[in-house]
């Protein structure tokens, strides 16, 4: 019943794994790779955190 109004983790990850991939098309059409790199490195990191839950919640 309380189950309803718990957060999903995997929801949140994802949301920040999509919002760093966009920066990161941003700032490689604006031709800025140093911030290109540093932003897929980071978005990188969230899949890997996000993978094992995205597994196991299917």
């Amino acid at each position: 019943m309380f189950g309803l109004f718990k957060s999903d983790p995997a929801k949140k990850l994802r949301k920040e794994y999509n919002a760093k991939l966009e920066a990161a098309m941003k700032a490689q059409r604006n031709g800025d790779i140093r911030t290109y790199s540093m932003l897929t490195q980071e978005a990188d990191a969230l899949w890997r955190e996000l993978e094992p839950l995205e597994k196991a919640g299917r």
